[in-house]
């Protein structure tokens, strides 16, 4: 039985630090790093949580292009399993390129690719209902937002599956595709500012309970050096973030995800996974791309 199972958002990102200006036309401008990482809902989250010593798979889409060797082969090298990732024709390979300020904040140049057209096939379907986990980063994705795929995922959940599900770049139509689907979620984990994009300037309390409200078993915020706040059998659950100097904040949401998963799959409570999740994202932000700084842990002897 595989740990754990990411469907969505597959890109390839570069990663340029550190960048606070755009140099001028003529004038070269030496940084410190420039890095290639595979990132997104789905791999980003699935990376991680593999160098964390969880067995993960991804199901996602990648081109028939360099970039999407790069990318499968980057995956496979961590320890992903990447049989439920299709190349297609019909796109390249979803990539960003981000500048990295001295902060860690990060404008992103991103290219919509083959990863929007992700779809879960049946055999998908299968492995996930076989795994400890799987998690949602698609939602918005046409052949991801339909009625079948939905009861796919609501079938997954009935298996016995725990049922997480992120977002990325969300409109207030969002919301027309979060109703039915958050009634299959055991743990729906937005960042603040796609809550704000959802709902408009609501109090995290309130986002909650709308939230849960819809649906879901659960509900985190991730809200930056602000920590999360969590809202679970009826309790409302705060984190303080963890106090570091950021190198790279790319993947914080996605290794947010991973971390509370995996502190999960560890037998740790709500709160002490939020906590868990807090330190995972810590490690990340510490570090360029999307595993940061982020230590490998060998899980073998817990098997």
């Amino acid at each position: 039985m595989t740990d754990l199972i990411c469907a969505g958002l597959t890109t390839l990102d570069i990663l340029v630090r550190p960048v606070d200006a755009l140099p001028d036309a003529q004038q070269p401008t030496l940084v410190e790093e420039i890095a290639l990482a595979p990132a997104g809902t789905a791999s980003g989250t699935a990376m991680v949580a593999a160098t964390l010593g969880l067995e993960a798979a991804v199901i996602s889409a990648v081109g028939k292009d360099v970039n999407g060797d790069i990318t499968l082969s980057l995956l496979e090298k961590t320890g992903v399993d990447c049989t439920h990732i299709e190349r297609l024709d019909e796109l390249p390979t979803s990539t960003s390129v981000l500048t990295i300020r001295s902060d860690g904040e990060r404008p992103v140049f991103h290219m919509l690719g083959a990863s929007i057209l992700t779809s879960l096939s049946t055999q998908a379907v299968e492995a996930a209902k076989q795994s400890r986990f799987f998690h949602f980063g698609g939602v918005g994705f046409p052949n991801l937002s339909t009625a079948e795929a939905i009861a796919a995922i609501a079938d997954i959940r009935a298996s016995g599956t725990f049922t997480s599900c992120d977002i990325i770049a969300p409109q207030p139509e969002t919301l027309d595709v979060l109703r039915p689907l958050l009634r299959n979620i055991d743990c729906f984990m937005p960042s603040e500012a796609e809550v704000h994009v959802l709902l408009g300037e609501t109090s995290p309390e309130d986002a909650l309970k709308t939230f849960v409200g819809m649906g879901a078993r659960a509900c985190i915020i991730k809200r930056g050096d602000k920590g999360s706040i969590g809202f679970y059998e009826n309790e409302i659950v705060e984190v303080p973030a963890k106090k570091i100097t950021p190198v790279d904040t790319t993947s914080c949401g996605d290794s947010y995800c991973a971390g509370f998963i995996d502190g999960l799959s560890r037998g740790l409570s709500f709160r002490e996974a939020m906590i868990a999740a807090t330190e995972t994202a810590a490690q990340v932000a510490q570090g360029a791309g999307t595993l940061g700084a982020l230590k490998k842990r060998d899980r073998s002897n817990e098997r």
